[in-house]
């Protein structure tokens, strides 16, 4: 039995602890006014018919805190890329040198900033929303193994331990929250 609350207890926070990775890539594509190689990670590239990640078919580099340059690895992808680019609708205008694309990150309006800072809580709320339900799938378990035979002060115990691990998610959440507006508001 003991074996079994454990197990629980693991998958609660396997749960949480993907919540919090979900958070922390979804915060990386959100743009701060700084260039970010993650900025341009949802876009794909049609690479001989396969759609393929760009990270995949090049090198994306931030020379600067203001532009993002990508290199594809043959010359021949560049007009897809630029393509790709401008097609994924994240308000880039890449420049073809004939060898590699430059992007120039234009700098946020406050209204703008104020959106993104939306965006960001609204984020944060999704990774509490899976924390709390991981939460709540790990005590629905334990309810049904007290009624297999978990002793009631065994299953308290874990309740307890539970929130915890809950608690100290939310507040990583939290803090990655904090960090993420203030880098946004920061001109």
């Amino acid at each position: 039995m003991e074996e079994d609350v454990q197990l629980v207890m693991d998958i609660a926070e396997e749960k949480m602890e993907n919540a919090l990775v979900y958070l922390r890539d979804e915060l990386a594509k959100l743009r701060a006014g700084k260039a970010s190689p993650h900025m341009l990670d949802s876009i794909t590239v049609d690479y001989y018919g396969a759609n393929t990640p760009l990270n995949q078919v090049s090198n994306i580099n931030t020379p600067d805190p203001r532009t993002i340059t990508v290199q594809p690895w043959e010359k021949g992808m560049l007009e897809p890329i630029e393509k790709a680019i401008l097609h994924a609708n994240l308000g880039f205008n890449p420049v073809n040198n004939g060898e590699i694309l430059r992007i120039v990150v234009p700098a946020l309006t406050e209204e703008r900033r104020r959106m993104l800072v939306k965006q960001v809580k609204s984020e944060g709320e999704n990774a509490r929303v899976s924390i709390r339900n991981a939460r709540r799938d790990a005590n629905d378990e334990l309810r049904k193994m007290q009624k297999e035979g978990l002793p009631e002060d065994a299953a308290k115990s874990t309740e307890q331990d539970i929130q915890k691990l809950t608690d100290n998610y939310t507040q990583k959440v939290e803090e990655l929250l904090q960090k993420k507006e203030e880098d946004i508001m920061t001109i």
